[in-house]
């Protein structure tokens, strides 16, 4: 994420500009596919890979490293060969859970109004 918060930035810009980079953040689709997955119990990096369908190992790593730098997320490496490493959501992580959850009802309560508003926005678009 490039922090374009540094740049000059109107006032309401500079105000939302940290909470944008929050929501960036937790609402992604990888972030929320791996708080999921960690909310119950502690994960280990290989069940992740194999859970999230379409994730890089790549971008897996990187959105690990970024939840954990945030504080969503905790490591935890044991000493064994191979290393074990297990990922593990934090309170804050609960938090944020329960608020996820609840825009998931919404998406599924309106979900048919909002299929429907598509198609009369496509229609009109396509008879203009």
């Amino acid at each position: 994420m490039s922090d374009d918060c540094e740049r000059p930035l109107s006032d309401v810009q500079a105000e939302a500009c940290p909470i944008v980079q929050i929501i960036d953040r937790v609402a992604g689709k990888w972030s929320v596919s791996i708080l999921v997955a960690a909310i119950r119990e502690p994960v280990r990096y290989t069940e992740l890979e194999r859970s999230i369908p379409g994730i890089s190992r790549r971008m897996l790593t990187l959105t690990l490293r970024n939840l954990e730098r945030d504080g969503l997320l905790t490591r935890k490496v044991y000493p064994t060969v191979p290393p074990k490493v297990e990922y593990s959501a934090t309170e804050s992580a609960r938090e944020l859970y329960g608020h996820l959850t609840g825009l998931l009802d919404w998406a599924e309560r309106h979900r048919p109004d909002i299929i429907e508003a598509r198609r009369k926005y496509d229609e009109l678009a396509a008879a203009a």
